[in-house]
């Protein structure tokens, strides 16, 4: 649970910490699309660059980055060992054999191999650009991006604001479960429970005295946060609201524009060029 970094804020000074939430979502989505767009691992290996970049001018350590990898790393290695292993072989680029082993439906392949190494790296660079995200972005300016890029949607009557503020507050809870679920494990460590050992149907059965307490935590911890919105006299429904910080776009927001607008069209022009696939 520790490595669990998506909806966690690093409080920094930086570059990248003070590009407008609305860019910062957009260029996500724009870099989401890159990766998908990339065939082969010079697309790959241009979007991992940009990253890099964000990464070195976000100020945010690299381990913590990183520790979100580590998170998924089963998800990662399960996929990967599919793709190994039922990936055919019909068609490789390079010289050599490719089909290095076979038994029944299984078989390794050169082509295999390299589209899970494919795989995988495109995993790591969705995982890494998510959490640095939220790494560099504090759910208030979040709630405030997607409320914004969403404005359009209002004149269709859509509850924008409503949907920007369950999302924030989801944002907000994830570590804040995070750490009551390391509470209620060494509290049930403490009793004697046992979590490590055992079968994988014990191990799950022995999760059932974490997970009631924590959602009986969750449901008190949003009552008590709908209980302090009234008391506030919060209403979603108030169209005369006002924001306390109003988002304008700087020269950052421009270089950071012009960085996406670049790797889109450099990764299409790397799929056209460089077709063929890995």
């Amino acid at each position: 649970m520790k490595d669990v970094s998506f909806g966690q804020y690093y409080p920094v000074d930086s570059f990248v910490h003070k590009l407008d939430p609305r860019l910062k979502i957009l260029f996500l989505i724009a870099f989401i699309v890159a990766i998908f767009v990339a065939s082969n691992f010079y697309g790959l290996a241009a979007c991992a660059f940009v990253l890099l970049l964000a990464i070195v001018f976000s100020r945010v350590p690299v381990r913590k980055i990183f520790r979100a990898v580590r998170g998924v790393l089963f998800l990662i290695v399960f996929t990967a060992a599919l793709n190994i292993l039922f990936h055919s072989g019909e068609e490789t680029y390079w010289a050599g054999p490719a089909v290095y082993w076979e038994w029944g439906i299984f078989s390794v392949t050169q082509e295999g191999i390299m589209f899970s190494l494919f795989l995988i790296t495109r995993l790591v660079l969705l995982i890494v650009c998510s959490s640095m995200l939220t790494y560099t972005t504090t759910p208030v300016s979040l709630t405030d991006g997607i409320e914004s890029l969403l404005t359009p949607l209002k004149w269709v009557r859509f509850p924008v604001h409503v949907l920007a503020l369950v999302m924030s507050i989801a944002l907000r809870f994830i570590p804040i479960l995070m750490d009551e679920t390391e509470r209620i494990k060494n509290a049930q460590k403490a009793r004697g429970a046992d979590f490590d050992s055992g079968n994988p149907f014990k191990r799950i059965r022995a999760i059932v005295p974490i997970l009631i307490p924590l959602l009986l935590s969750a449901f008190r911890r949003a009552d008590e946060l709908g209980d302090a919105m009234d008391a506030r006299c919060y209403s979603s429904g108030n169209r005369k609201r006002i924001k306390y910080k109003k988002l304008r776009f700087s020269w950052r927001d421009l270089i950071g524009f012009l960085l996406g607008a670049a790797l889109i069209a450099g990764v299409v022009l790397l799929r056209i060029y460089l077709g063929a696939p890995l």
